[in-house]
């Protein structure tokens, strides 16, 4: 018995050392459950779905989908009468895309469908039990940004190459249409410019909400502008001067954008063509690519909308009783007779119709019945501020003209800068 008690304790001891002794399993083995973080889009955690995503194709229809992904036409039919009061379903554009929400099973039946308009709104449609449609917007954050360049070959190429939107490259042109002549741009025009940029999911850019302020100098001029609403209910600003003047005036400067000017106003034109003869030019020419849209330079009534002769196919406006202009070798025209039209509407397309070399718009204006070179005529205004609106405007941009002063040029080498001397276009 005393025996068998010694030989139990030894074992005990072995055991009790054995275990003390032994590797312990590394912490790296041990495997824990991890929550998986959270995938959350349009108000949904994406995990709790199987996510199908495409585009709205031709063809395509809110049914049609859904028929595609075992949803009967009865359903689909109660989904769409219970949502059209929140959403009209048959406003689906081609190109835009829609994401599905299906159950997370064998089947992945949809329960939801989401479609994006645009890159800010939404609307979902759910259908899981019960039918639900409302509209929504992803959160946007606006940051306040500065830019400045000086020209090497044009506004667009130098702000290209600084990588900024190119909407800001359109916003800065109108913005100057009534006052800067884009086709005379030089080198070594400067500018600078305090703007408003959309994002959306931190860093996704939905486009430039606002210029705020903008200095172009143009042969050593300065070119200052604000943007001020003189009325609570406007869209978007108008834009003035540091002297309180508008930059707008009674006309544009040219009826299309991005172009260039192939040939001027010239009483005294000799072509070889017709032999040398005298044959004035009693219009301005700018070259552009076919297709591209002509602007109203002004506000007016159109009194001709036709095709005639060398003319070719042409609108012209009538603006009041002192001006006209016309608008020659349209590939289309876009307005009709008697319609009345705003500065800045496009009334046709650039074309070869007519006599012609190549496309382009002829620009002719005229002044009490006589047509002459707009480019030299004075012309009038639009109104400035209203007189009661003068000093709040004047401190509402004096932080705004500080900081546009403080904001240094960007540098360009000299090496940057196009051999050609000439005048520069924007494109």
């Amino acid at each position: 018995m005393k025996q068998k008690k010694l030989l139990l304790a030894l074992l005990i001891s072995i055991s009790f050392f054995s275990c003390k002794d032994a590797p312990q399993p590394p912490i790296e083995d041990l495997h824990a459950f991890v929550e998986p973080k959270e995938v959350l889009e349009f108000g949904f955690n994406l995990n709790n779905y199987f996510v199908k995503r495409d585009t709205i194709r031709s063809g395509d229809s809110f049914g049609a989908i859904l028929q595609r992904h075992n949803i009967g036409v009865s359903q689909v039919h109660n989904i769409a009468e219970t949502a059209k009061d929140s959403y009209d379903i048959r406003k689906l554009q081609i190109g835009k895309p829609y994401t599905l929400l299906c159950s997370k099973d064998s089947l992945q039946t949809p329960e939801c469908f989401i479609y994006q308009p645009n890159e800010i709104d939404y609307v979902v449609i759910k259908f899981a039990d019960s039918v639900v449609a409302y509209k929504e917007s992803k959160p946007v954050r606006v940051d306040t940004k500065e830019a400045s360049g000086t020209i090497m070959n044009s506004l667009s190429q130098t702000m290209d190459a600084q990588g900024l939107p190119y909407q800001l490259i359109n916003d800065m042109s109108d913005i100057y249409a009534w006052t800067i002549n884009f086709f005379k741009v030089q080198k070594g025009d400067r500018f600078k410019i305090i703007y408003k940029e959309r994002f959306i999911e931190d860093s996704i850019s939905v486009g430039i909400e606002s210029i705020e302020a903008a200095y172009f100098q143009h042969k050593g001029e300065d070119f200052y502008a604000f943007g001020f609403k003189t009325d609570s209910l406007q869209k978007g600003p108008t834009y003035f001067d540091e002297k309180s003047k508008s930059l707008k005036r009674a006309f544009l400067k040219a009826p299309v954008q991005f172009s260039r000017i192939s040939s001027r106003y010239n009483l005294n034109r000799r072509i070889a063509y017709y032999g040398y003869k005298l044959k004035p030019h009693k219009g301005t020419d700018f070259a552009a690519p076919i297709g591209t849209p002509i602007l109203a330079t002004a506000n007016g009534t159109v009194i001709e909308s036709t095709q005639k002769g060398g003319n070719g196919k042409y609108v012209k406006i009538k603006h009041n009783d002192t001006y006209s202009t016309q608008y020659l070798h349209m590939k289309a025209q876009n307005v009709k007779k008697g319609q009345y039209v705003k500065q800045g509407d496009v009334i046709g397309w650039v074309g070869m119709t007519g006599n012609t070399g190549g496309p382009h718009v002829c620009y002719r204006f005229w002044k009490n019945g006589e047509q002459v070179d707009p480019f030299k005529e004075k012309l009038p205004t639009a109104e400035s501020i209203p007189d009661k609106l003068k000093d709040s405007y004047q401190t509402f941009i004096q932080p705004l003209k500080a900081h546009l002063d403080s904001i240094p040029f960007k540098e360009v080498k000299k090496a940057e800068f196009s051999s050609d001397d000439n005048l520069i276009s924007l494109k």
